[in-house]
């Protein structure tokens, strides 16, 4: 799409920061408007409006529209995070089985794998972008079919709140918070640019289609490996280890375009970006005290809000030196400070 329309860096970069503002605004109304018993309805409604906007990405060409979509569809994703991941988690706690609270985070990395050969199909066929961004909808569709049939909110005493009010602003929760944000603005960076940085090197041209591949199965098995890690070390260990992790596969990124360099930086996003994900949520819920949804709802707001200034911000920095060195060295310190801030934090 952006070849196809003369996209510069910048532009692209404002499209996906209207989804990623988008996102920010549905992590905050999700933590205003929900309530137990309404969430499955929720639910079911901002997955339609995530698949209706996706499709309609692919019946235009103007850039007002791109970012009214994207923002609408950014609101979808974040309501549909926090929605979800409250459902199936309230429901293994209330089954006992909180070891398995990586499983609804696993399920990005599939979609991520899947939405990957769907588009690299699509695109070796000689269709449009246009095309693409259909394909994508009606593949989303048919998630939303699979979501009425499978879920169903837990009783209200199930997933009532520990508390009464919101959750106190403890100092441990107040730093993963933080941590959080910086995740989201690291993480974006070469997510939202990944496929633009192969495309423009001649190199490892050939592998845009196979990166994305890469990315998504190494995401879903590291989910279970970092939670898995998180028993073992405790203490925020392991979502420290990750950003730290995550922050050298960045860096080392933009010193290296060989084909196995650049395979290995998607691999190290893809087994890292959900672990952290899921730790930063789940780790949330021990530091916290208060209702459940209203908490991932504020993590999701942080990440939402380093999200959407990391790609503005990248596209604008590769005026530097015309490349996207500047702006993958600062997510990589981005994810440095956040392990910092939470290396052995008590949770």
């Amino acid at each position: 799409m952006a070849e196809d329309l003369g996209l510069t860096p910048s532009e692209g970069g404002l499209i996906a920061s209207a989804n990623l503002l988008g996102h920010l605004v549905g992590a905050i109304a999700a933590a205003r408007v929900l309530r137990p018993g309404s969430r499955q309805g929720w639910l079911l409604g901002v997955l339609a409006l995530s698949a209706t906007t996706t499709a309609a990405m692919g019946l235009t060409a103007e850039m007002a529209a791109f970012l009214a979509l994207r923002f609408a569809g950014g609101v979808a994703g974040a309501l549909a995070i926090v929605l979800a991941s409250g459902l199936v988690l309230d429901r293994l706690a209330a089954a006992g089985r909180s070891e398995l609270s990586w499983m609804p985070f696993a399920g990005v990395g599939v979609g991520i794998a899947v939405s990957a050969v769907l588009v690299s199909g699509f695109a070796a066929t000689g269709a449009g972008w246009e095309s693409l961004w259909l394909a994508s909808g009606a593949l989303a569709l048919l998630g939303l079919v699979a979501g009425a049939w499978l879920v169903s909110e837990t009783p209200a005493a199930e997933h009532a709140p520990r508390s009464g009010g919101p959750a106190p602003a403890r100092r441990g929760l107040r730093a993963l918070i933080t941590a959080y944000g910086l995740f989201g603005f690291g993480y974006v960076i070469t997510a939202t640019f990944i496929s633009q940085m192969v495309r423009t090197t001649p190199e490892v041209a050939a592998f845009e289609e196979v990166v994305w591949v890469v990315v998504g199965l190494t995401a879903a098995p590291s989910v279970a490996l970092w939670v898995w890690l998180d028993r073992q070390l405790g203490n925020c260990t392991a979502f420290a280890l990750a950003c730290l992790v995550e922050g050298v596969g960045i860096a080392a990124s933009v010193f290296e375009s060989s084909a196995p360099a650049v395979l290995a930086a998607a691999a190290v996003l893809g087994g890292t970006f959900m672990g952290i994900t899921a730790l930063g949520l789940i780790t949330a819920q021990r530091l916290g005290t208060g209702d459940r949804t209203r908490l991932l709802a504020l993590m999701t707001a942080s990440f939402g809000l380093g999200q959407m200034i990391g790609p503005t911000f990248a596209g604008y920095a590769y005026r530097i030196g015309d490349s996207f060195q500047v702006p993958s060295l600062t997510a990589a310190a981005a994810l440095f400070v956040a392990a910092a801030l939470t290396f052995r934090l008590r949770s």
